[in-house]
Parts: C-alpha cells; sequence; structure tokens
C-alpha cells in the first residue's frame, strides 16, 4: 500500500464525509493488529502504529522482561525481588533481560519492551484492511449523520419525492436519507406517483442495526395538525391556539381551536379569504371532510359544537366524573350526529373526551312510557 496515496486519499474522504482522521487511525491501528495475529499466526501481544502523517505502518511485539523464561503468574528481577507478570502475558511475549538490553540497555525485570516485526509483504494486508475500515467508517459516519438530522424530526411533516414502491411500501426520498411510508399508512383511496412530490408525517425516528429508520406517514391525525399549521400563520404566531385533532382517515377529521383574543374568530381565520386556507388542506386530505370546531371550556357547548355538522342539538352532562353525556337531537339530525357508521359521534367522543349518546326526544319520551307503564 503506497503510504502517500493512502494518506491523500484518507484526508478527501474524511474532510467529504466529516469523519474524524484519529477514528480511522484508530480503527485502522486495531483491525490491522487482529490481521497481523490472523495472518502471521502470532501468539505473542502485538501493536500495530500508524503515522498520522506519512501513513508508514509499523508492527511491534511488545515484551515483558524477565530473567529467566516463566509460564507462571511472577518472575524475580536481579534484586531478588518477586515482580507479578499479567495473567495474559505467557511464554511467547517474555523476552530475557540479556536479549532485552540489546535493544534498550537501560531496561529492567518487569518492564516492557517493544520490538519491530512489521513483516515484508504486510502492505497487501493492510490495503484490503484500510478499504474494510473505511468502508464502515463511511457507513457509521452516513449513519449518524442521517440520524443527526432526523433524530428530531418526529412528529413533523417533511417534503419527499416518491423514489420507489413495493408490495407493502412506499420509499420517499428525503435528502439524505429515505423514509419508508407503508402503503397502509395511506389516505384511502389517494393514487400516487413515482418521482412526484408528496407531503409526508414522520412518525417514527430509530436507530437500528441496518442503519436508522424513518417511518411516514399520510394517515395518521398529527399529518392533518402540520397542515393546519403549514397553511395557517396564525397558529404559528399564536394568535389562535389549535386545542386538538382527532380523525378516520379517508373519512373525516375534527380540529378544534379557540382563541384568546374575542376580536379574533377562529374558524374563519381556517377556513381564509374565499375559503382558499381550507381549500388548500381539503385538496391534500384526498376529499376527506374536515370539521372546524370552535373549542370551548363549557362541556355542554363543546360536545354540541364537535356533533357538527349536525345542529340543535341539547346537550345534558349526566356525570362529569365519569364524562357522560347525552345529547338530544331533533329528527332530521339523528344520522348526522351519528354519521356514517358511527364515524361522526365516535370523533366527537374522542375530541371532547366525553361517552356520548344520541337520542331524539320521541325515543326519549318513549322510553319514559315504558317505564311508566313497568
Amino acid at each position: 500500500m503506497n503510504a502517500k496515496e493512502f494518506i491523500k486519499a484518507l484526508d478527501h474522504i474524511t474532510e467529504e464525509k466529516n469523519i474524524s482522521k484519529d477514528v480511522v487511525f484508530e480503527a485502522m491501528e486495531l483491525a490491522l493488529t487482529t490481521a497481523y495475529k490472523k495472518n502471521f499466526n502470532s501468539k505473542t501481544n502485538v501493536k500495530v502504529k500508524i503515522n498520522r502523517d506519512t501513513g508508514d505502518i509499523r508492527v511491534y511485539s511488545y515484551y515483558i522482561v524477565v530473567n529467566e523464561y516463566d509460564d507462571g503468574s511472577e518472575t524475580v528481577d536481579e534484586e531478588g525481588k518477586t515482580v507479578k507478570i499479567p495473567p495474559e502475558i505467557n511464554r511467547d511475549a517474555q523476552m530475557l533481560l540479556e536479549e532485552a538490553r540489546e535493544i534498550d540497555p537501560t531496561i529492567e525485570v518487569g518492564e516492557t519492551i517493544e520490538k519491530e516485526v512489521t513483516p515484508k509483504d504486510f502492505g497487501r494486508v493492510a490495503a484490503g484492511t484500510a478499504k474494510q475500515v473505511l468502508t464502515q467508517k463511511i457507513r457509521e459516519a452516513e449513519r449518524e449523520s442521517i440520524m443527526e438530522e432526523f433524530h428530531d424530526k418526529a412528529g413533523e411533516m417533511m417534503v419527499g419525492m416518491l423514489a420507489m414502491e413495493d408490495q407493502k411500501n412506499y420509499y420517499v426520498d428525503l435528502g439524505k436519507s429515505r423514509g419508508i411510508l407503508p402503503k397502509s399508512e395511506m389516505i384511502p383511496g389517494e393514487v400516487v406517483k413515482m418521482g412526484t412530490s408528496i407531503k409526508v408525517y414522520i412518525s417514527k425516528v430509530e436507530e437500528t442495526t441496518k442503519g436508522p429508520l424513518i417511518l411516514c406517514s399520510r394517515k395518521h391525525y398529527g399529518f392533518v395538525r402540520r397542515l393546519f399549521e403549514t397553511e395557517i400563520p396564525e397558529l404559528v404566531d399564536g394568535t389562535i391556539e389549535l386545542y386538538a385533532v382527532v380523525r378516520e382517515a379517508g373519512i373525516r377529521s375534527k380540529v378544534a381551536v379557540f382563541s384568546r383574543d374575542e376580536k379574533v374568530d377562529p374558524i374563519g381565520a381556517c377556513i381564509g379569504a374565499g375559503g382558499s386556507r381550507i381549500a388548500n388542506i381539503l385538496k391534500e386530505l384526498n376529499g376527506e371532510k374536515v370539521d372546524l370546531i370552535r373549542y370551548s371550556e363549557n362541556a355542554e357547548e363543546f360536545i354540541a359544537n364537535a356533533l357538527s355538522p349536525a345542529k340543535n342539538l341539547t346537550v345534558n352532562i349526566l356525570d362529569p366524573m365519569k364524562k357522560e353525556a347525552l345529547v338530544i337531537v331533533t329528527d332530521d339530525n339523528l344520522s348526522l350526529a351519528i354519521g356514517k357508521k358511527g364515524s361522526n359521534i365516535k370523533l366527537a367522543s374522542k375530541l371532547t373526551k366525553y361517552k356520548i349518546e344520541i337520542k331524539t326526544l320521541a325515543q326519549i319520551n318513549e322510553e319514559g312510557n315504558k317505564s311508566t307503564n313497568l
């Protein structure tokens, strides 16, 4: 391996990928140590040193200096003192004092000495190892870079490009990484084309052994929340506030908003001039209905608002502790209050956190008559 070319390549890669050179050198030294032991049947303790400036690679065996070879855990120095030998040091990692002093005249028993043992053809091993280490470090750096960019994106909306699909998922190009958009997380009935831009809600960001996992959704209620925040500046500057969003994707969403300023109409702000703001949101939701609900601290009022588009409702709080309510509706509002397959009452219950029962006046009178007859 040409040392100069290696350093030049390393400088380019570490700068481009924003990787620490020291991290790469340390990883290479560790990998080369393992490679040396494997390729040259070394039983001794060895370490590899790479010159950070020149790229020159040297292999050293290090020995503990002894008076005589010993397979036990201690030896005796010249003065007759017992010197403990670490248990991982075996005979192959011992050097007699006489031999050691040919390398370093000042060495003493019990001290450690190094001896260069770099093989002539070690460059071939080093080249292969360097490639593996760099590939690994580049992959790790890219993963870290992606995690750094996306770790705080969970719960946010991003715009990406539909890059590919398989049987179960779409894959969205988000720049440095691809998000997984399961087809089960699409708005029911919507059709998309590869290569087009798409808005997605980041539902989960997780680091895995295979790299960062970025899960996306268009079905999540948070997607509707972020659409409103994108289209309505008053939600961002605090003029109006979003209390809650509940959703049955593809069918209906209910968005509760309010303003602490009596002069500001939160519903009007969401609709926009000529309905422009809400139109943009509805377009993104593929025809899904959106009910704008005025939030109220008064439970009866809030429940009545939440059951929109039904009107002329009478709300009775049966048990404020258990959060149970009875809503009386006119016959022509019954189906609207309940909704298709019960969707309206179900979403209103989620929004208000009340268990809601809906009856007409006729039903209540009928039940009263039955009780009286009994």
